[in-house]
């Protein structure tokens, strides 16, 4: 089945401590059915140091927020939307907001 929210859509959360806020998908895991949210969903992680590079200490990072909790944004209105698909002449399959019948797919 086609994913309706990819890397690199614009997203609003539906639920949660985030309600609300919006963000870029820099990740999607489709076998946990999560997404993980640029700047969402923050969490902290006690770090040990990796070498030379990673310094130790306390890091906070995103953690996933289930697709379910998520809305793709309208490109038109910037609202929150629904997603379909549809079949072009060409016969390629691309997502298309419900709300404004907009092709999200570039």
């Amino acid at each position: 089945m086609a994913a309706k929210i990819r890397k690199g859509d614009r997203v609003q959360v539906l639920t949660g401590k985030d309600k609300g806020r919006q963000g870029e998908v820099i990740r999607v895991m489709p076998a946990e059915g999560r997404a993980l949210v640029q700047g969402l969903n923050l969490v902290k992680r006690h770090q040990k140091p990796q070498g030379m590079g990673r310094p130790g200490g306390i890091q906070e990072k995103e953690a996933g927020i289930h697709l379910s909790n998520l809305a793709l944004l309208d490109p038109k209105s910037g609202k929150p939307t629904r997603v379909g698909f549809k079949v072009l002449e060409d016969g390629k399959k691309v997502r298309v907001a419900k709300a404004s019948g907009e092709v999200l797919d570039a």
